[in-house]
């Protein structure tokens, strides 16, 4: 039988947040079995924390952000995924801002931090959850479902933007592997459309974005520093937020998921219902406040 896992020692990054622009100190720390993900915002009083769960979201603009109470904390998406591909079940995440470095846009940073604090069994036994029958999200132009799996998690996605030269883009992707992940999925860069760009910084947001953290869709060319990493980078950056939105079930998920346009207010949405499942029939209620 799987054990839960936890990390073995601490580790610290910092860098630049995404939307405030101000520098983060982020450090990962072990946690008790059956304890979850848990951000602590070390910068306020009393060091309030925050269980990163779906009935914690409270917006979903440009990223997830959790809050409970005085913490709050943005894009929670990218460190998440780490966690849930690396199949830490219980850890600590201080933070002494209100975001998560964006470091060079993926999950890459945040893997190798996991990996330098590295990772021990605990005695409770690891926890999965599958859903009993399909679960599908409808949102505007946005699809998808997850269908009952119960021994893996494979996701089928499809992202369509206008004016990007590689377009539509496809990947599958099943999370079995660290390695795999670390290798497909965690270098692959946040994205954004240009038009979509010029509104978020007139509305005071991105203000540590830059060509290291992020690829820009415009007038028909994706601009990036360097090259890109994979010819269908966008598909797999999406790939990997739908891994971390889906950590926010409070397990380890396994489905198969069909995602077709997809963004966080829809992986969000599904994780919502299949969190309120989860605690309805497989977990102490206690567990999934």
């Amino acid at each position: 039988m799987e054990k839960q896992r936890t990390l073995a020692g601490s580790a610290k990054l910092s860098g630049i947040a995404l939307h405030s622009g101000a520098r983060v100190s982020l450090r990962v720390e072990p946690a008790e079995e059956n304890s979850g993900i848990v951000f602590r915002r070390v910068d306020l009083p009393g060091a309030p924390e925050v269980r990163a769960l779906a009935s914690n979201v409270v917006e979903v603009q440009r990223g997830t952000t959790i809050a409970s109470g005085e913490a709050r904390v943005y894009t929670v998406e990218h460190i998440m995924s780490a966690l849930h591909a690396l199949r830490v079940d219980n850890c600590v995440v201080e933070m002494d801002g209100m975001e998560p470095p964006i470091c060079d846009g993926g999950a890459l940073p945040f893997v190798e931090m996991i990996e330098e604090a590295g990772i021990v069994e605990q005695s409770a036994p690891a926890v999965y959850f599958t859903p009993k029958a399909p679960v599908a999200v409808v949102q505007g132009g946005a699809r998808v479902v997850i269908i009952p799996d119960a021994e893996k998690l494979r996701i089928s996605c499809v992202t369509s933007f206008r004016g990007c030269p590689f377009d539509p883009q496809f990947c599958e992707f099943e999370l079995s592997d660290p390695e795999k992940y670390r290798a497909e999925v965690a270098p692959a860069r946040t994205f954004v459309d240009y038009g979509d760009l010029k509104m978020l910084l007139a509305m005071g947001l991105c203000k540590g974005g830059s060509l290291d953290a992020a690829a820009i869709i415009h007038d028909g060319a994706i601009i990036c520093k360097d090259k890109l990493r994979f010819t269908n980078e966008i598909v797999r950056h999406k790939i990997l937020d739908i891994i971390g939105d889906l950590y926010l079930v409070g397990c380890r998920m396994r489905g198969t998921v069909v995602a077709v346009k997809s963004g966080h207010p829809s992986h969000v949405m599904l994780s919502g219902k299949l969190l309120e499942e989860f605690a309805a029939g497989c977990r102490p209620a206690e567990n999934v406040k």
